[in-house]
């Protein structure tokens, strides 16, 4: 019988560290878009701004809080969804439907999103701070300083705030990127023009990070929205009927911003992926 490599349940976790390590800049850059009051700045023209006022490594503010939050958000997602899915297509001797592959996926991403919500906001907080004036930063040292110093002075609860959306954009993403990867790559090897090689990680983390950019890109843009807002919404109901009352379109504003932030973070996310199960990968008959 053949041999093949299967993950480590922790080998997302470190994969996605390591996309997050090159894509950190891209996603502090969409932070500080998503914050402006009125849009003064695009994507050129804030990095310029805050390399300009702080430095080059001020690109690389709240790394420490990025890395945590994928050794949280990101380590469960994919422990939850290759774990059960390695386990179910051992059970059925062969792959999992697409709908499965798709509701492991929700069910992975959106527990990953609950765990990974204090993470996120130490993060968001850690990356925004430069922008506010001296007397008013936090000054978190680090990830954990961070989470020290909400639960001290705000209380458990604080940790957790927005964890509902976090959790709903986290299922929308893992569906996005675990779900369709394993599929577009499952469609691409089938048709026996490439082998799992390098490439075809590439080809199908590609689809998979534009699945995930359409997927979650609403929801994105009522996040913005809301956090915008001046008190004209009641509720992220009344900001979706608000938001489509300008179109479908509307919905989709910044696409393409963010499909530049998220589409290279899952592309580097599988090819390190790939190279860890390769490597260091669970040794089993196919």
């Amino acid at each position: 019988m053949a041999e093949r490599r299967v993950s480590r349940w922790y080998f997302g976790g470190l994969a996605s560290c390591g996309a997050a390590c090159c894509t950190h800049p891209l996603d502090l850059l969409k932070v500080h878009l998503q914050t402006q009051q009125e849009v003064k700045l695009r994507m050129t023209g804030m990095a310029l701004s805050v390399i300009r006022n702080d430095g080059f490594l001020a690109l690389y503010n709240g790394l420490s809080a990025s890395l945590f939050r994928q050794m949280t958000y990101s380590m469960t997602r994919f422990a939850i969804y290759e774990t059960v899915r390695d386990k179910l297509a051992k059970d059925n001797k062969g792959p999992l439907p697409f709908y499965q592959k798709v509701l492991l996926g929700a069910f992975g991403g959106f527990t990953g999103g609950f765990v990974g919500t204090p993470a996120d906001m130490v993060n968001v907080r850690m990356q925004n701070d430069v922008k506010l004036p001296a007397h008013l930063r936090r000054n978190y040292a680090h990830a954990l300083d961070g989470m020290y110093q909400v639960l001290r002075q705000e209380g458990l609860k604080k940790l957790f705030s927005g964890g509902s959306m976090a959790a709903s954009r986290g299922a929308l993403v893992t569906v996005g990127q675990l779900a369709c990867y394993d599929q577009a790559k499952q469609l691409v090897l089938t048709t026996g023009v490439l082998s799992d090689n390098i490439f075809t990680h590439f080809l199908a983390s590609f689809i998979a990070g534009g699945c995930a950019t359409f997927l979650c890109q609403p929801m994105d843009v009522l996040k913005t929205r809301l956090m915008n807002s001046k008190g004209e919404y009641r509720g992220v109901g009344h900001c979706a009927i608000e938001t489509a009352r300008l179109g479908p379109l509307a919905f989709y504003k910044g696409f393409v911003p963010a499909a530049i932030r998220l589409v290279p973070h899952t592309v580097l996310t599988f090819v390190f992926l790939e190279q860890l199960r390769k490597y260091f990968g669970i040794k089993v008959l196919a």
